[in-house]
């Protein structure tokens, strides 16, 4: 088993989880028009997933 201990695989599934987030609100969004609270969360999703990418650099 891989050593995870840096948090690359955590990273790397919230990068998975903000891209499928993006085509499902997208989605949402094409079949059955804009939500705010969506996008909204999908936003927060991005930027907590940034902030991971930029730790783990770090």
């Amino acid at each position: 088993m891989p050593d995870t201990s840096n948090g690359s695989t955590s990273t790397k599934t919230m990068g998975v989880l903000t891209v499928g987030g993006l085509v499902a609100v997208t989605a949402y969004t094409a079949a059955l028009g804009s939500n705010g609270w969506l996008w909204f969360g999908w936003v927060v999703l991005g930027l907590i997933t940034l902030a991971m990418v930029a730790t783990r650099s770090a």
